[in-house]
């Protein structure tokens, strides 16, 4: 079943009665290239990393399973979570033919990832691909990567593929030093490393969106690259430090640690080897490992 056809779209949202909903963010796709493109991409690098064993995908967001039948044709497993429970008879529909794919009603970020993922997916090398909402791509993106690794430190996904706003995947995808780098860049450094794969431009959508889309991998480190002492004061001092882009580290920082003495900072932002003026994106994830260590031991 093409459904990247616009006609077979409508023709099955209305025999389902729904239709697509600005409050969950939905665009179908409507050019075949794309699911199989992105599909292509995400499994070409899981492959490469974990040989021939057992695959397994999670997607968010099926939709009405135009990226899901790609994912079925490339991975042994695929667990498709949609929010929308209109949708889950279209897609009980659409993938009747995939005996491969297990989808789940619910909110992804209320999921209780690691209990999906034993009691679903033990086994099995896992990726995950999804053709985010604009409007909810940044806690995605976190959830996955706070929840990637395993108490062990190795990582329970090898990527994480997804399509999201042009403008966002510069942000992603940003590096120290550039206006665009910001605290989810930072973060996603940590656990591993980005890269843009393609474009997509709103004619490709049903209904079109006004803005273009791109596809970006994270490949996940197997293993922590960077120590710290702690994870959470790590996210803690990340965020503190682009809660207000334009001011100073320092002054961001103690707005974000309000309890530690301004000029205690600024002593140990010079410690880690900046001036207080720097500003956060002056910083790479080696120096927030530094600045969180130190605030860490301070506070404890």
């Amino acid at each position: 079943m093409n459904l990247c056809d616009e006609r077979n779209v409508k023709r099955i949202m209305s025999m389902f009665s729904t239709g697509t909903k600005k409050s969950f963010g939905q665009n179908f796709l409507i050019n075949p290239d794309v699911p199989y493109n992105i599909a292509k991409e995400s499994y070409e690098y899981h492959r490469a990393r974990n040989g021939a064993k057992k695959s397994a995908v999670i997607e968010i967001g099926p939709g009405i399973g135009s990226l899901t039948q790609e994912l079925c044709e490339e991975y042994d497993k695929v667990i498709a979570v949609e929010i929308d429970k209109t949708l889950i008879p279209v897609l009980e529909y659409t993938l009747a033919e995939h005996k491969n794919v297990t989808v789940i009603n619910d909110d992804f970020l209320k999921l209780d990832l690691e209990k999906l993922i034993n009691e679903e997916l033990d086994g099995y090398e896992i990726s995950v691909c999804a053709n985010l909402p604009y409007y909810i791509t940044t806690p995605i993106i976190m959830a996955l990567l706070e929840n990637a690794r395993r108490e062990n430190g190795t990582s329970y996904f090898t990527s994480i593929t997804v399509m999201v706003q042009k403008e966002v995947a510069l942000r992603l995808c940003a590096t120290p030093k550039q206006s665009d780098y910001g605290a989810i860049t930072a973060s996603i450094n940590y656990y591993g490393n980005i890269e843009k794969l393609f474009d997509v431009t709103p004619d490709n959508f049903l209904p079109a969106p006004k803005v273009t889309s791109s596809v970006v991998r994270i490949e996940l480190y197997d293993t922590k690259k960077y120590e710290v002492k702690s994870e959470k004061m790590l996210h803690r001092v990340i965020s503190g430090a682009f809660m207000q882009r334009r001011k100073t580290l320092l002054n961001s920082l103690s707005s974000a640690f309000s309890e530690i003495p301004k000029d205690t900072l600024g002593d140990i932002i010079e410690r880690c080897g900046f001036e207080p003026t720097v500003r956060g994106e002056r910083l790479s994830v080696e120096d927030f490992c530094r600045l969180s260590d130190e605030i860490f031991i301070l506070k404890n």
